[in-house]
């Protein structure tokens, strides 16, 4: 019987799934959110939550415990100086797993984690439009400056040769 045993398989070896957690951990470092699978979700998010606490120590065993885990100095960097402080005053459940229905492809449960002190980084959607733009017609206040640029340039050009002579 598995009891009181917590860790999430997800189906590889030991090393592998070492691998993409602490791989999984600094994208979200450094992307503040990430889409992933929710059974990967939930298996990245004790391990972030460890590094926090790790960073808010904020010793040299500490920065160096997390490199051992991270394998990343950008992203430990990271979240000693940035993360780690804005959970300061948080005594815990420094994430977030927002649920976001199946995917298409093969039917998956997809998820965000996010920090819970991110900043808001809102995502406007671009606005396509369905049919081509026509060009307008140029009116002659648009083809003046370029016929006034084209003198200049020829006057410049008649000085030059006139000094250099």
């Amino acid at each position: 019987m598995r009891h009181q045993k917590k860790t999430l398989k997800l189906g590889l070896t030991a090393a592998h799934r070492k691998s993409l957690l602490a791989n999984q951990v600094c994208s979200l470092i450094e992307h503040q959110r990430i889409k992933t699978t929710l059974a990967k979700a939930k298996a990245v998010r004790p391990l972030a939550e460890k590094m926090v606490t790790l960073g808010k120590n904020g010793s040299l065993h500490a920065r160096r415990t997390a490199l051992a885990v991270l394998r990343q100095k950008g992203a430990v960097k990271k979240l000693f100086e940035d993360i780690a402080p804005r959970s300061a005053n948080r005594n815990g459940g420094y994430t977030r797993i927002v649920k976001l229905g199946a995917r298409k492809s093969d039917s998956a449960p997809v998820a965000f984690i996010e920090w819970v002190d991110a900043p808001q980084v809102v995502e406007e959607p671009v606005a396509e439009e369905k049919g081509k733009k026509r060009k307008a017609s140029k009116t002659p206040t648009e083809t003046e400056p370029k016929a006034e640029s084209k003198a200049k340039k020829s006057e410049i050009a008649a000085g030059s040769e006139s000094e250099s002579n």
